[in-house]
């Protein structure tokens, strides 16, 4: 056996007891950062160690790190684990391609040609190109670029001049989209935050009023971010009103679908997003409801040849002869990890009605969810379930108090967020190994944690959704 299978064993025995762990221990082992810099060698040595030392302190940093795989794993809107993702993760790191050039990815770019034609296809776009990238935060970055480099074609070159740009977002919108703005100058001042409904969802007359006084005050409104799928409610932005407005007004029109994207692979509820085909650009974060490994995510976008006129350079080292495959051209990034054969071979495994199937199931346990706190005197649901998070309080308890309790026991992970002047328990539903029982087990470790905690009040100052 070579030194690598030697060590590739000792690793694939290491991932044995961490699923060993994943059923038998807690969610979540409490220690506070000094204590785990005590027990695991943290620094960087002058000197490397052997084999066994390695592996010692890897395990121990393994045993050390919150099991967000398990079924009690629901603070983030990622959880679980999908076999074949898994494979196709393991494969992309030993395969060690990048995606810039057909050269150097070869069957790798095909793979991630395939996945963008077919999830454009999922919402609407007859033929959409598009790229993958590190995370949602990064696909509206670029379709925020793309808009701007529409908006002011001189820009890309000349920077950014003339009229102020204005865009605009709802209140409930990702923090990713001021940020985006910052990056690009043009200024987190520009975002006009558009008020929402009772349900968190964007209100069109809202929107028709703001894009009119910045008319009249001679700026230059050039973007709309629509949101499918907000952070804390769940909820969809109409598309069609707003696309209706956007095409009246000739802005473009971006969807983040980060979370709620998905919803494209279910018949029956993928008219969440109608009016997704007369968007320009789109977000979609497989890691979240498709469960795949951190991270896959896509920025698409519907018409041919944008990405190329906003992004394309010259670097003859680089891009040579096989430039319909060249994907480096339509990326920020010149190197870049392959985040395709993860979801690829997923999806061989699943087919879109497999997918469509996990959407249904994660739906429905959540509405199962909102069922269970809405018989429970003890508890208040705070808004209607929109996809899979749920958002509810213990009446006389503090929510951040709750979900620390839960951690500390290691029971569940579960994070609290703030609905206008309330703190809320959010609960993400978005592990595809889920099932009712889990459901009702978590409602059982909460109660018990209760127990444990003082009266407490949960107004607190308020924020805009």
């Amino acid at each position: 056996m070579s030194t690598t299978e030697s060590r590739l064993a000792r690793t694939f025995e290491l991932l044995r007891r961490h699923l060993e762990r994943e059923r038998e221990e807690p969610v979540a082992t409490w220690s506070s950062p000094e204590a785990l810099k005590q027990r695991i060698p943290l620094e960087l040595p002058v000197d490397g160690v052997d084999d066994e030392t390695l592996f010692e302190r890897l395990d121990a940093i393994v045993a050390a790190t919150p099991r967000t795989t398990t079924r009690r794993f629901y603070n983030q809107l990622f959880s679980g684990r999908d076999d074949f993702g898994s494979v196709g993760e393991i494969l992309a790191v030993f395969l060690n391609s990048s995606m810039y050039t057909f050269k150097a990815a070869g069957p790798q770019a095909l793979i991630e040609r395939e996945l963008i034609t077919h999830m454009g296809r999922r919402i609407g776009y007859a033929q959409a190109e598009g790229t993958l990238v590190p995370g949602g935060s990064m696909a509206n970055l670029m379709a925020m670029l793309l808009a701007r480099n529409k908006a002011r074609p001189e820009s890309r070159n000349q920077g950014v001049d003339g009229p102020r740009l204005v865009f605009y977002a709802s209140t409930c919108c990702h923090y990713s989209v001021p940020k985006a703005a910052g990056i690009l100058g043009i200024g987190r001042d520009q975002l006009h935050r558009v008020g929402a409904d009772v349900r968190g969802r964007m209100i069109p007359e809202k929107l028709r009023d703001a894009i009119q006084q910045d008319l009249a005050a001679g700026h230059q409104p050039f973007l709309v971010m629509a949101t499918a799928g907000t952070t804390v409610r769940g909820a969809f932005d109409p598309l069609e009103p707003i696309a209706d407005l956007c095409d009246e007004f000739g802005l473009w029109l971006h969807v983040d679908g980060a979370m709620g994207g998905s919803a494209a692979m279910s018949e029956q509820w993928r008219s969440l997003l109608a009016g997704s085909e007369r968007s320009h650009s789109f977000a979609w974060d497989a890691h979240k409801l498709l469960g795949m490994p951190l991270s896959c995510s896509v920025v698409l976008v519907r018409d041919g040849g944008t990405l190329l006129s906003s992004l394309g350079e010259e670097a003859s080292y680089l891009f040579q002869n096989d430039s319909e495959y060249d994907l480096g051209e339509m990326s920020l990034q010149c190197g870049r990890r392959n985040d395709a054969l993860k979801l690829w071979a997923a999806w061989q495994h699943h087919g879109d009605s497999g997918f469509g199937a996990r959407i249904d199931r994660l739906f429905a346990l959540a509405r199962y969810a909102s069922s269970i706190v809405e018989s429970d005197p003890d508890m208040k649901l705070h808004c209607p379930v929109e996809s899979i998070t749920v958002c509810f309080e213990v009446k006389g308890h503090r929510s951040d108090l709750i979900c620390e309790a839960l951690r500390r026991r290691g029971e569940a992970v579960v994070g609290y967020s703030i609905l206008g002047d309330r703190r809320v328990i959010r609960l993400a539903v978005v592990n595809g190994m889920l099932d009712e029982g889990d459901i009702d087990q978590f409602f059982a470790s909460l109660r018990a944690a209760r127990s444990d905690q003082t009266q407490g009040e949960n107004k607190t100052d308020p924020v805009p959704c």
